[in-house]
């Protein structure tokens, strides 16, 4: 039964809104992130036993990692979109936001199937078991990217944590490509989901304007060549294939959550991620993830305050029960998930 519908972003953009905002419950002062900010808010606060988050690029895994939930989001096609709103066509993904893996799978498992409203929906099975062995599965890592933002000590400290629960980490690599260039179909499909509230004028509603905000992309996007559009899709499938000789090596990524390279990778070529929570950080600031308002800085702190921190596990496609073993024998030694937001 549907308790509730939960709040976003205005047109699923990050921190910007039409009328007030959503927070974090861990950290009153900032936005909650992504256009999933509703449900991952009242999943961390204890209001809700989990939610359904909604992913383009990054809208389950943002708010996830800042506070403290788990967040899967699906291989695309395993869950049938029949009745949310659409972003994007090709990258729109519904996936569980709990408080815990075990949830996350379970939820997933309750909501996997075709519809007849979604022709992308297909048929799939979810093989899990949460007692099984992860010892021996091939975790990949960045080198780099470990080294350097948006990675912490918490990143840092997970990697290692994948070798005590007997996982094996893999160094691997992928070439340098510009893969920001992938977002040119995002904007353009994104431009004709909401073509007639960008020719409405509706959009100057906004709270922000900026350069780089969604009314000015959606209407930058009419200008847009065909053959731009095709090349990036070519570009896509590119991409994919370069992905599936990374997961002929191993069985998982382990990434920083919010690298934005491999967050615009997986929404491309579908692979399911799961967000969890692995430690706890500091911020000196209020964070925001695009498109900050000039005219209202964003708070700073003194001293510190303690927030958590989550990373990311990439999967194959359609193997969210590896996901799900994985996540979970991590959970455990980690020991950080049973604490919640003061208050809540």
């Amino acid at each position: 039964m549907l308790v509730t519908k939960l709040s976003m972003g205005a047109l699923a953009l990050n921190d910007i809104w039409f009328a007030g905002q959503t927070r974090n419950p861990w950290l009153l002062e900032e936005g909650f992130s992504g256009s999933s900010a509703g449900p991952g808010a009242a999943t961390a606060a204890g209001l809700v036993g989990f939610a359904i988050g909604s992913e383009a690029g990054g809208s389950i895994v943002g708010p996830s990692m800042r506070c403290g939930v788990t967040g899967l989001r699906p291989t695309y096609g395993r869950v049938p979109r029949t009745g949310a709103m659409t972003l994007c066509w090709s990258l729109d993904k519904l996936g569980p936001m709990t408080r815990g893996v075990e949830d996350a799978v379970l939820v997933l498992n309750a909501i996997s199937r075709p519809d007849s409203g979604d022709l992308a929906s297909v048929p799939s099975r979810l093989d899990f078991d949460a007692g099984s062995s992860v010892s021996g599965l091939k975790v990949g890592y960045f080198l780099t990217w470990m080294k350097s933002d948006p990675a912490t000590d918490v990143d840092r400290a997970a990697l290692e944590t994948v070798h005590k629960v007997g996982m094996i980490p893999v160094a691997v690599a992928i070439p340098d490509w510009p893969y920001d260039s992938l977002d040119l179909i995002l904007f353009a499909e994104a431009a004709a989901a909401f073509e007639e509230l960008t020719l409405s004028g509706q959009l100057d509603q906004l709270k922000v304007q900026v350069p780089d905000a969604w009314p000015n992309q959606f209407r930058e996007a009419r200008f847009l060549s065909a053959v731009d559009f095709v090349q990036a899709d070519r570009f896509r499938r590119k991409v994919a294939s370069e992905m599936a000789r990374v997961f002929s090596e191993v069985d998982l990524l382990l990434v920083p959550s919010l690298h934005d390279e491999m967050v615009t990778i997986t929404n491309f070529t579908g692979h399911p991620s799961l967000t969890l929570r692995a430690g706890f950080i500091e911020v000196s600031e209020a964070r925001s993830d695009w498109a900050p308002d000039p005219r209202n800085p964003l708070p700073k702190f003194s001293p510190p305050r303690r927030v958590p921190h989550g990373v990311t596990l990439i999967g194959r496609l359609f193997d969210e029960g590896t996901l799900g073993r994985a996540g979970i024998a991590l959970e455990r030694a980690f020991g950080v998930n049973e604490e919640r937001p003061p208050g809540f």
